[in-house]
């Protein structure tokens, strides 16, 4: 396995033994990141983005199992390794039954240790070789990231993509839940069969049956032909119910029968078909409030939601509008005949800083209109601007409110410190710890203000 690309976290207070930790890892070819307590690991982790993380159990200050219990909350599919003496393994075996990947006892043995890391890697689908890295990854190409957030989903997804667990994708519209789906389809072993979506929105009710179940020649008024249906469609392939959340009650519970008894009945048939389906649905509404309401079935809920992935807004991963928006620009024809080939500094920042009610599909629209009004070989600020006033017309939920205002006050902050964490804690009132916590929150890096001007 070619260790180069992935990046081991180790965590120590012991500096002989974080330096020989280091010094193994690295002689096997993987990047390290070497830190000596459990604060500074969270401090980094969005930052170093690892794909491991190797760490002592008993620590001064955050413990080893305090540090898996933090870096669980934000990446659960993220793989710890803990390092115990003889005397403490019965909290270590105890630490692997709520999640811990495994623990070494020290000292520990080098091929081991390797050995270790090698599977924890191979198991969250990290460490998979059997393909060329630019194969192995073409099931999620058109997914555009550097997120540390959305690289956790991704992660999720490729481990569940190999199952035919029903998963429930939750996120504001616009932020590709459809994509993301695709996504999960061509990474499992059903790529090579059929992609359907069906966006519940759209579908009248006395329609779904139909749409989704088919139905035979005079089944009703107008059926002049059979109609094969959706899940017939995509035998051996995916079913994405896009918007499940404004399906009609009265179709519910035909829904649950079907993923239940793996049959559907044609409307105006009298004899059930087995379906081989899998079902990956999507909403961005509360269903659990919709269920209190009586306006969404608790069986169905739980037969979908198997798996759920939540989708971040634009706003949540900020460090990607650079990177979709000259991925937009260069898919548009027009960018290449016309001579734009990216945008102004200033336009650039005008990006980073709107809110995006309207997520990535905004974003699209935004680049979209800039691209076909510019006369310049890089948009300008004015015509980003001026989009975003065009796209905009929806006013920001609470929630978006403070979480722009968070970000945007740590940013000036760390602007007028010049990336000094202390002196920038000591303006906000805020203790270190916390102020890291914030900064993790938004994925601000203190190394991005290193000379910056007030």
């Amino acid at each position: 396995m070619a260790t180069d690309k992935y990046r081991v976290m180790v965590v120590d207070d012991d500096q002989s033994l974080l330096r020989l930790l280091s010094l193994r890892l690295s002689a096997a070819g993987y990047a390290v990141s070497a830190v000596e307590s459990g604060e500074e690991a969270l401090a980094r982790l969005s930052l170093y983005n690892p794909h491991i993380i190797v760490t002592d159990l008993k620590m001064d200050g955050m413990d080893g199992m305090t540090l898996f219990n933090q870096v669980h909350s934000r990446s659960p599919s993220l793989p710890v390794l803990v390092l115990t003496a003889h005397g403490t393994i019965p909290d270590a075996v105890e630490a692997t039954s709520r999640g811990v990947f495994s623990y070494l006892t020290k000292p520990f043995d080098s091929k081991v240790l390797l050995e270790q890391v090698a599977r924890a890697l191979k198991i969250t689908g990290e460490g998979t070789t059997a393909q060329p890295v630019t194969q192995s990854n073409a099931w999620c190409e058109d997914i555009v990231t550097r997120s540390p957030v959305m690289e956790n989903l991704l992660t999720q997804a490729r481990l569940v993509a190999d199952t035919d667990t029903s998963v429930l994708i939750h996120g504001q519209s616009g932020t590709g839940k459809e994509l993301f789906a695709h996504a999960i389809h061509k990474a499992s072993p059903r790529a090579e069969n059929e992609f359907l979506a069906l966006n519940c929105s759209a579908i009248p009710e006395s329609l779904f049956e139909s749409e989704l179940f088919g139905h035979v020649k005079g089944a009703f008024t107008g059926a002049n032909r059979d109609h094969l249906g959706m899940f017939r469609a995509a035998e051996g392939g995916t079913l994405f119910l896009d918007e499940i959340g404004d399906m009609p009650p009265g179709f519910q519970v035909k829904l649950l029968r079907a993923l239940q008894e793996r049959t559907i009945r044609p409307v105006g048939s009298t004899k059930s078909v087995p379906i081989d389906v899998r079902i990956i649905s999507a909403t961005h509404q509360d269903l659990e409030q919709a269920m209190q309401e009586e306006r969404f079935r608790e069986d169905l809920y739980y037969r979908l939601n198997v798996v759920n992935l939540e989708l971040p807004s634009l706003s949540e991963r900020r460090e990607d509008i650079p990177l979709l928006a000259n991925h937009f620009l260069h898919k548009f024809p027009g960018a290449e005949k016309r001579g734009v080939t990216g945008f102004s500094p200033d336009a650039l920042d005008e990006l980073l800083s709107a809110p995006w009610p309207g997520n990535v599909r905004q974003l699209y629209n935004v680049v979209e209109q800039t691209v076909a009004l510019s006369t310049t070989p890089l948009i300008p600020a004015s015509l980003v601007q001026r989009a975003l006033r065009s796209e905009s017309g929806e006013i920001l939920s609470y929630v978006e409110a403070r979480s722009q205002f968070e970000r945007d006050y740590l940013s000036r902050v760390l602007q007028i410190t010049n990336g000094n964490v202390t002196k920038a804690a000591r303006i906000a009132k805020r203790n270190r710890t916390e102020f890291y916590k914030l900064l993790n929150k938004h994925h601000l890096s203190p190394a991005q203000f290193k000379g910056a001007q007030s």
